[in-house]
């Protein structure tokens, strides 16, 4: 990965400048505090999204396919 770090530093730099933080090392703590909590979103939403599968076995509303045959079969 090559990073050019002062292409972010001038990112860095605008936003404390612009008046939005008063130095650097908040914004860069502002932006791990904002990933942490998309992270966790993202991961709250997936459980749920598991826990509506699981529910749906459970009341036998899914249906068994292979895909090998849905991957091999020919659309015409």
């Amino acid at each position: 990965m090559n990073l050019q770090l002062s292409e972010k530093a001038a990112i860095v730099q605008t936003k404390v400048v612009g008046g939005g933080y008063p130095n650097a090392p908040a914004y860069i703590s502002d932006i791990i505090l904002r990933a942490n909590e998309f992270d966790s979103l993202k991961l709250n939403q997936l459980r749920q999204d598991v826990n509506i599968g699981l529910n749906e076995i459970k009341r036998h509303e899914v249906v068994e396919f292979n895909l090998e045959e849905i991957f091999n079969t020919k659309v015409e």
